[in-house]
């Protein structure tokens, strides 16, 4: 019963602001659903299944790519690239957009140095085109890929030795041991990665807006500004849930009984495999590779734009502007960790189909635009406050007002309901790796629930806690869209300065706060990196006592 009443409790809260996607779809748009039916509706349905298909594919490639090879292998810089690969988590997919624009547009300093070094014109050379649905996917992948890396490593470091011994001494080399036994125990953790970077990819705006792509995400906000149908947008939102409730059912009839624990307590530490001279150097350039595409030319670029002309007003505002999107950060990390951690534990509960529909219910936030989000919370809110404040006039003669709209609440709300989705997965992922006995055998020995979370499945879920707080933390540094709609009265973030600056064709400015940004979020990347490190050689020492 308790399970059930926190599965409701928390499903309730990214149900409301869904809810009114759908109470509005259903009222009537004046033809505005007709024409877009007629008109556009196929192309953004076709660009954004070929963008998240793009995106996918070039993000699993190189995310279980380089988890694999630094997870398994010593080769020159392999420490370093374990935490170097999660650099491009700090940069927002519309500034890489921005700055990768910048750098190979026809003026930038590439073909520029190019044409000076060849002599060519224009016309003798081709050179790829930023704003363009193969440039959107590689804008995305870039950015992306982390989420995928950092699952599946996580899901690699707690994988036994054993298993990939065995394999070993039955004739598997690396690519094979990768493919038949690695990656099929890493599964859930790799669909958990992968479901992230596919609703970030539906949902996205700002990178595919300015890349020039049309797709259901950049329909909605056109459809809610220029043509100013809010109906209409709730219906293509409503596109975009039917999309991700297929990428979930997918993975979840896919995985129909498979289990992904270890069948046994005891474990051999993981021993890392020396490479040769070329394949090492040739490690090191696949890991190397979007790290400087992803994070170092984006930073040099707008270092550089910073050093020119950036921001004046700059020591006047980031440290108050750090202060509030570092705060909303936190916060939003930490109750995302703990309604995720509630909800999955009470699903492991009590699997009843209530439950488990409260939880998928849950993870659809995420493929839903922060702006669309935003006024859901908003009619909700309003909804709320207007009962309370009539039955507060009835029995006292005293209405509070607006107290969820317009405070910080209203914009940890639409957080939640955005972000508890990236929660879910890593934490979902990791409950997997745990054997259902653990749980139960604490419950038979008269442990209550509480405690069986506490001293049993939380130790065992800390590398997935700190990778789901990770993730969300940088998430919300990034968001926007729900910032600007939800923050209160003269609150803004750095995300919003830059969004100000950038509207306004002040790039040069703009680039202040995006390196802030891009610091705020490096702090959590390196210390969940090397608290992985150090929790990773742990399990090692430990397994080697258990052994001997």
């Amino acid at each position: 019963m308790t399970s059930t009443l926190m599965a409701c409790i928390i499903g309730g809260i990214v149900i409301l602001p869904l809810a009114w996607l759908g109470v509005t779809s259903a009222q009537n748009s004046d033809g505005t659903w007709r024409h877009l039916y007629e008109t556009v509706l196929a192309g953004y349905v076709i660009n954004t299944l070929l963008l998240a298909a793009g995106v996918g594919l070039g993000t699993t490639l190189i995310g279980v790519g380089t988890a694999w090879l630094v997870t398994m292998f010593r080769f020159p810089g392999h420490r370093m690239f374990r935490w170097m690969l999660l650099l491009p988590l700090a940069i927002p997919s519309y500034l890489l957009a921005y700055a990768a624009t910048d750098m190979m547009q026809f003026s930038g300093p590439i073909q520029t140095a190019l044409r000076d070094s060849t002599g060519w014109s224009r016309q003798d050379y081709w050179f790829p085109d930023i704003r363009t649905l193969p440039g959107a996917i590689a804008v995305l992948t870039l950015c992306l890929y982390p989420y995928v890396y950092l699952a599946t490593r996580t899901a690699f470091i707690e994988q036994s030795a054993c298993v990939l011994e065995a394999a070993r001494t039955l004739g598997c080399g690396s690519t094979r041991l990768l493919i038949r036994v690695a990656m099929p125990m890493a599964r859930p953790s790799i669909v958990a990665g992968l479901a992230l970077v596919m609703m970030e990819t539906l949902a996205e705006f700002g990178a595919v807006d300015y890349c020039a792509v049309d797709t259901l995400a950049t329909g909605i906000y056109r459809t809610w500004f220029a043509r100013g149908s809010i109906v209409g947008a709730a219906q293509l939102s409503l596109c975009l849930l039917a999309l991700i409730v297929l990428v979930l059912g997918f993975e979840t009839i896919a995985r129909g009984s498979a289990r992904f624990h270890h069948a046994t307590c005891r474990r051999q530490p993981l021993r890392r495999k020396p490479l040769s001279t070329w394949q090492g150097l040739l490690a090191t350039c696949v890991c190397g590779m979007p790290i400087v595409l992803g994070f170092v030319l984006p930073v040099v670029c707008f270092a550089a734009m910073t050093i020119r002309s950036g921001d004046a007003r700059a020591a006047e505002l980031l440290w108050g502007l750090g202060k509030n999107s570092v705060t909303l950060a936190g916060i939003s990390a930490s109750v995302v960790v703990i309604m995720a951690t509630l909800l999955t534990f009470g699903t492991f509960l009590n699997p009843s189909r209530f439950n488990r529909s409260c939880r998928r219910i849950s993870r659809l936030g995420y493929a839903i635009p922060g702006g669309v989000i935003a006024i859901g919370v908003l009619a909700a809110a309003w909804s709320v406050e207007e009962w309370v404040n009539d039955i507060a006039d009835t029995i006292l003669g005293w209405s509070p007002g607006l107290f969820i709209s317009g405070t910080i609440v209203a914009v940890l709300l639409g957080y939640q309901t955005r972000f508890l989705s990236v929660g879910l997965g890593i934490i979902d992922a990791g409950m997997t790796r745990i054997r259902p006995s653990l749980g139960q055998a604490a419950l038979t020995l008269g442990r209550s629930p509480v405690q069986a979370l506490v001293h049993i499945h939380t130790p065992l879920l800390r590398s997935s806690l700190f990778c789901a707080a990770l993730l969300v933390f940088v998430d919300v540094l990034k968001e926007l869209p729900a910032t600007l709609i939800l923050r209160p009265f003269n609150v803004d973030t750095l995300a919003v300065r830059v969004y100000q600056l950038a509207s306004d064709e002040r790039l040069a400015e703009a680039s202040t706060s995006s390196l802030a940004i891009i610091v705020a979020g490096l702090v959590p990347v390196v210390i969940l990196s090397r608290w992985m490190e150090t929790d990773s050689a742990g399990n090692e020492s430990k397994s080697i006592g258990t052994a001997g």
